[in-house]
């Protein structure tokens, strides 16, 4: 019980936080990339989207209470500030722009989405135990987890069951790890740390 007292306004900050960095903010950018035409933080906020898209299955699995999701939320985590600094070329591109306000924005919301990310990383360890342990998974620890995406369904998918959005959580999951897969083992070796094909 008193676990729950600071630990459900942590969650809930934590969520909030997460709609602000993860999604307003670089749907801002991207729209303001392209109303600019800077491919290079197009190109950079693409990659971006296609990574943090494993955040948004992350939530579809959590309704369900699907103890995978507990992971993939951690791992989300972890790929998002690799994709934002991984590429060589989009680096240098971004570095060598002359100073503006898209610029500095970007660059302020990529430092504060990597501390971010990293940060919830390691706050999120000790949900891990969720995905592994059936008593766990029943604990506060892990059920207080799930209330932001269970309110998220009742705004969004009111007339949608749990299972079926874990379903779609499921099919998005299988989709992402396919995708991934066929990156690291094909294109990473040919392109490197390039995100233009050479």
């Amino acid at each position: 019980m008193q676990n729950e007292v600071w630990l459900r306004p942590l969650v809930w900050m934590d969520y909030r936080l997460a709609v602000l960095f993860t999604v307003l903010v670089p749907l801002i950018l991207l729209v303001w990339a392209f109303v600019q035409k800077d491919e290079a933080i197009q190109r950079l906020l693409t990659i971006y989207w296609r990574v943090s898209s494993l955040l948004a299955i992350t939530v579809y699995l959590l309704i369900a209470a699907i103890p995978v999701g507990y992971i993939s939320g951690t791992i989300a985590r972890v790929l998002i500030p690799i994709a934002l600094w991984f590429w060589i070329d989009l680096n240098e591109e971004i570095d060598d722009q002359p100073r503006g306000v898209l610029k500095l924005t970007f660059n302020s919301w990529r430092w504060a989405m990597t501390i971010y990310s990293v940060l919830g990383a390691i706050a999120s360890i000790p949900f891990l135990q969720c995905a592994f342990s059936r008593e766990a998974l029943a604990t506060p620890l892990c059920t207080i987890l799930r209330e932001p995406p269970l309110l998220f369904r009742e705004y969004f998918h009111a007339n949608s069951t749990p299972q079926f959005l874990g379903f779609l959580g499921v099919v998005g999951l299988i989709f992402y790890v396919v995708c991934l897969s066929y990156f690291v083992l094909f294109k990473l070796g040919k392109q490197g740390r390039s995100a233009l094909p050479q």
